[in-house]
C-alpha cells in the first residue's frame, strides 16, 4: 500500500508491504502516521506562527511548557551539538534570516543585506546549554532556534515506531529524501534507492533495516551579484559558504542519525568531512563540485 501527500515543506511518500488480510489495518495506521506528520508540523515549523518552536522564539529568556515530542528533540539537539563540537547549531536561524530565509524555499523571495560580522557572530557566541535550557518538561529559549536539522529525521523514525509498534515489519518512509526502510519490499528484497544528484553514474543503495538522508545544496542555492549563497550554514565561519560539494549522503540505522551526520559531514566540507567519515565508520557518499563520487569503505556493501 501507498500514501503520498506533502508535510514539513516537503513531499512525503509510504510504501507498507503487507498480506491482503491486512489492508484495511495498514490504511489506518498510513492515516495515522500521516496524522501525525501534520501534528509534527505544528511543533516543529518555524514557518508557522503559532507552532510550538515559533512560541518559544517569540518568547525569549522565558521558560514555556512544551509537548513531549519538542523536549525529546531539544534534547536530542544539544547532545548532538556537543559530538559536532558545535557545528551543528540550531541558532543559525538568525543567519539564514538575514540573508532572506524567512519562508519555505518554495515561496520565498531573497533581499540580501550586508551582515555586520560582530552581529553573525554574536548569536552563536555563548554556549549552547546557556541559550537552549530545559527544566522538567519545561524549555527556555535565550536566542531564536530552528530544530530542522534533525526534525525531520526525528520524524520519520517516530512514524516508522508507529507502523512497527502496530505490527508492521516491511515498509519504506520517504521524508522529501530522509528514509526509512525496514524489512523487505514487495519482491521480498532488500530495499533499493537512488542517490539524490548522481546522475554521472548509476548508483543505488540497498537499505537493510537502515536509513539514509542526503544533506546539499542542489535545491536551496541561490546568488545576488557575485555573492553566492545556500542553505547550509557553517556557524563558526557563518559569512563563508563552501561549494567544493554538491552533497553527502549517509546510511545509519536511524533517519535522525543520518540527517544529523549527512550536515556535519557537508560542513566540515570536503577534506575534513571525509577525514570524519573515515575516524567515525560512517556509511558516507560524497560528491564533489565536479561530481565525482567518494565512498567510503562501510558503504561499499550498500552498493550495487
Amino acid at each position: 500500500m501507498e500514501k503520498e501527500f506533502k508535510a514539513l515543506g516537503t513531499d512525503i511518500y509510504f510504501q507498507l508491504v503487507c498480506d491482503e488480510s491486512l489492508k484495511e489495518k495498514a490504511r489506518q495506521n498510513l492515516m495515522a502516521a500521516q496524522a501525525f506528520y501534520f501534528l509534527a508540523e505544528k511543533i516543529f515549523s518555524r514557518f508557522d506562527g503559532n507552532s510550538e518552536l515559533s512560541r518559544l522564539n517569540q518568547n525569549l529568556g522565558k521558560f514555556l511548557k512544551v509537548s513531549p515530542h519538542f523536549l525529546a528533540v531539544a534534547r536530542k539537539i544539544i547532545d548532538w551539538h556537543n559530538l559536532s563540537e558545535g557545528i551543528f547549531d540550531p541558532r543559525v536561524i538568525g543567519v539564514l534570516e538575514k540573508f532572506g530565509y524567512v519562508k519555505d524555499f518554495k515561496q520565498i523571495e531573497f533581499f540580501f543585506d550586508a551582515i555586520p560580522k560582530n552581529d553573525v557572530f554574536g548569536i552563536m557566541t555563548n554556549d549552547l546549554a546557556d541559550d537552549l535550557i530545559i527544566r522538567d518538561g519545561e524549555i527556555l529559549f535565550n536566542q531564536r532556534m530552528d530544530f530542522a536539522g534533525i526534525a525531520k529525521g526525528y520524524i520519520t523514525d517516530m512514524a516508522g515506531e508507529m507502523l512497527r509498534s502496530a505490527g508492521f515489519e516491511n515498509f519504506l518512509l520517504d521524508s522529501g529524501g530522509d528514509m526509512l526502510a525496514k524489512g523487505v519490499d514487495s519482491r521480498g528484497e532488500d530495499w533499493k534507492i537512488d542517490i539524490e544528484g548522481i546522475a554521472v553514474e548509476k548508483i543505488l543503495l540497498v537499505l537493510r533495516n537502515e536509513a539514509v538522508a542526503t544533506s546539499g545544496i542542489g535545491k536551496r542555492k541561490w546568488q545576488s551579484g557575485e555573492k553566492r549563497f545556500h542553505h547550509l550554514i557553517d556557524p563558526k565561519n557563518p559569512e563563508n559558504f563552501s561549494f567544493d560539494l554538491q552533497s553527502v549522503t549517509i546510511i545509519a540505522k536511524t533517519a535522525e542519525e543520518a540527517d544529523f551526520w549527512a550536515k556535519v559531514l557537508f560542513l566540515k566540507g570536503k577534506v575534513d568531512g571525509k577525514k570524519l567519515a573515515l575516524e567515525n565508520k560512517l556509511k558516507a557518499i560524497f560528491l564533489d563540485y565536479r561530481s565525482n563520487v567518494w565512498v567510503s569503505s562501510e558503504m561499499k556493501n550498500n552498493i550495487q
